[in-house]
């Protein structure tokens, strides 16, 4: 489910400073899918190209895969088709989503000790 409607600036700056790498990249997708939604094109290309822009190349085959993708979705959006950028968009950020879904487990254990049991018992 995309995350939309932040209550405030100070809100989404907090959700942003506080993210994870791969949270950030969900967070990017989250963006571009609106705009699409939107047919901002500007923001919509904004978006992808930061998505493109942030592609690590040190692992080439997975990296030009998604800077094609990237291309593709821009393509559709200055052709007007944002429904087929769109689709694309929602299916990589599911992708990402899931990643972090199942990488989460690997992380908590690390901030469940470095934070201590107590304050977990607190929140649920």
């Amino acid at each position: 489910m995309l995350q939309r409607g932040y209550g405030s600036q100070e809100y989404r700056q907090q959700d942003v400073m506080g993210a994870s790498p791969l949270h950030l990249v969900v967070l990017a997708y989250d963006l571009a899918i609106t705009y699409c939604e939107k047919e901002d094109f500007v923001r919509a290309v904004k978006a992808i190209s930061l998505l493109r822009d942030a592609l690590n190349f040190d692992y080439p085959d997975h990296a030009m895969g998604l800077f094609r993708l990237y291309q593709w979705c821009l393509d559709c959006i200055r052709q007007g088709d944002y429904n087929s950028a769109l689709t694309t968009l929602r299916e990589l950020r599911e992708a990402w989503a899931t990643v972090e879904k199942q990488l989460s487990p690997v992380i908590l254990p690390q901030t469940y000790q470095s934070t201590g049991a107590s304050q977990y018992r607190q929140a649920a």
